[in-house]
C-alpha cells in the first residue's frame, strides 16, 4: 500500500493539513510544495464588489474557493466595510463550491443556500440547471487566472454572469521549502505527486525548470504516480506531456484516495 512512500502535494503546509494527516496515518511521508502566491488586486476589490451588487443586482453569488472568501472579507475589514459586504452578500442566494468554502463563508456570518455535489465549474452548472435559473443574474468573485469556462457554461444555460477578479496568481517566490523535494526528486525517491489546480501545474514547471532541463524533468516525472484533482488540472498537465490520473472526487481526500488506489493496484 502506501507504507514508506513519499507523496507530494502542490500546496503549502498550512493549506495541506488534511493531506498531511491522511498520508501520515497511512505510514507514508507527505511533502508540501507551496507553488502559487496570491497577489491581491488591492482594497478596490471591496468597492468593486459592492458597486457591482448595487448596479448589477445579482440574484446569486457564487464563491469558488475559501481563498476568495477570506481575501474579500479580510480586505473589507481593513477598510471598515465588513458589515456592508456581509449585507450585500447575504442579500443574494449564496452558493459555496466545496466544504472549505462553505466553512469560510459561515465564519463570516454567511449561510450558503447551496453547495454543488461536484466541487467544480461543472458542478455549479449542473446545480444551476436543476434550479431552473434561466434569466437570473450571478456574481462570481474569483481569481484573475481563472478560465472563462464557468462564465461560458452558465451563459449557455441562459444565466447572466458577472465575474469580479479579486487576485492574480504567480509562482511561489521563496522556493527554499522545495529543497528537500528537489533532492529526493533527483534521486527518484518521490513516489507520487498530487496537483491541485491548473495554476499549480504551471507554477510547478516554472519553479522546477530553474534546476532541471525539460527532458530530465519529464523523465523523472514519468517514474512516479501523478494525480490531478480535476479535469482542468489534468488538461494543464497534458500540455506538458504528463500522464496523470484524474481524481474521481475533486477534493484533497478524493485525490488521496485515488493515489492510494494506484499503489494498491501496482
Amino acid at each position: 500500500m502506501l507504507e514508506g512512500k513519499i507523496i507530494a502535494i502542490t500546496r503549502s503546509k498550512d493549506d495541506s493539513t488534511e493531506f498531511i494527516d491522511l498520508v501520515t496515518k497511512n505510514n507514508a511521508r507527505p511533502i508540501s510544495l507551496p507553488t502559487i502566491e496570491l497577489v491581491s488586486k488591492g482594497e478596490k476589490i471591496v468597492d468593486e464588489f459592492l458597486d457591482s451588487v448595487k448596479d448589477y443586482k445579482p440574484d446569486y453569488s457564487v464563491f469558488m474557493s475559501s481563498k476568495a472568501v477570506t481575501l474579500l472579507f479580510d480586505t473589507a475589514k481593513k477598510v471598515s466595510k465588513f458589515e456592508q459586504l456581509q449585507l450585500a452578500v447575504a442579500n443574494t442566494i449564496v452558493m459555496a463550491v466545496g466544504p472549505k468554502t462553505k466553512i469560510a463563508l459561515e465564519k463570516e456570518g454567511i449561510r450558503p443556500a447551496y453547495m454543488p455535489n461536484i466541487f467544480s465549474s461543472v458542478g455549479v452548472g449542473e446545480l444551476f440547471t436543476k434550479l431552473h435559473a434561466v434569466g437570473k443574474k450571478v456574481i462570481v468573485p474569483r481569481s484573475g487566472a481563472s478560465t472563462p469556462f464557468l462564465k461560458e457554461l452558465l451563459e449557455k444555460i441562459g444565466i447572466d454572469v458577472k465575474e469580479i477578479h479579486l487576485y492574480d496568481v504567480c509562482a511561489f517566490r521563496d522556493t527554499t521549502q522545495w529543497n528537500e523535494f528537489r533532492e529526493l526528486f533527483s534521486q527518484n525517491k518521490i513516489n507520487g505527486i498530487v496537483f491541485t489546480s491548473a495554476s499549480s501545474v504551471r507554477a510547478f514547471f516554472e519553479i522546477m525548470s530553474k534546476d532541471y532541463d525539460e527532458n530530465s524533468l519529464l523523465k523523472n516525472l514519468e517514474k512516479l504516480s501523478v494525480v490531478s484533482i480535476g479535469p482542468f488540472t489534468s488538461d494543464e498537465l497534458k500540455k506538458f506531456n504528463i500522464k496523470n490520473t484524474i481524481s474521481q472526487v475533486h477534493t484533497v481526500p478524493g485525490a488521496f484516495d485515488t493515489i492510494k488506489n494506484i499503489f494498491s493496484e501496482s
